[in-house]
């Protein structure tokens, strides 16, 4: 990325599966417009990677359905041992399609990627925590799944309590006042 790319700011999303990280960023990307935004996502490349691996279909593994489930847990497993070699290395991988002043990542999900964004962008950094209650989780298709929802991947960032913005996303929620505080965040 040339330093004339480098983002004016970065927001940081992290949130369970299923709290609806996608769904909101998704949403204020609409509202920036991709004249000024852009989301990235550290599983892009870690799914890239897996797939030329093992010759998967790219497309189902970036996909929300049971094609990626299958292969969640085999991915998370690999995906750390990468980043036990190298923390920042799909980080990295990520930022090398930034290319507008505000760059969305939609899903942190470990302290070493936090790490990485502050290290590498400092005070432009600006974190938001997506919760949403269990039972509207189960509502969108959660379900408890061992070796997923309850190692690092899904739980490094629990006991994070600062963040620069807390937004409650259960079934109901008002989603133009939720956008609101976000863009707001951004500005």
């Amino acid at each position: 990325m040339s330093e004339s790319a480098v983002p004016r700011v970065v927001l940081l999303f992290f949130g369970k599966r299923k709290c609806g990280k996608d769904f909101l960023t998704e949403r204020l990307l609409q509202r920036l417009t991709t004249d000024k935004a852009q989301i990235i996502r550290i599983s892009e490349p870690i799914k890239r990677s897996w797939a030329e691996k093992l010759g998967l279909d790219l497309g189902e593994l970036l996909g929300d359905g049971p094609y990626k489930e299958r292969y969640r847990k085999e991915m998370i497993e690999w995906s750390d041992q990468k980043r036990a070699e190298d923390f920042g290395f799909f980080c990295r991988q990520a930022c090398l399609a930034l290319a507008k002043e505000i760059c969305v990542v939609s899903d942190i999900r470990r302290k070493t990627d936090v790490r990485f964004f502050r290290e590498q962008y400092g005070q432009r950094i600006k974190t938001v925590r997506i919760v949403a209650s269990e039972a509207t989780r189960v509502e969108r298709g959660w379900v408890f799944q061992e070796g997923v929802d309850d190692v690092q991947s899904e739980c490094d960032l629990d006991d994070v309590t600062e963040w620069d913005l807390l937004v409650q996303n259960d079934s109901g929620a008002d989603v133009e006042n939720i956008l609101a505080r976000i863009v707001a965040l951004a500005q």
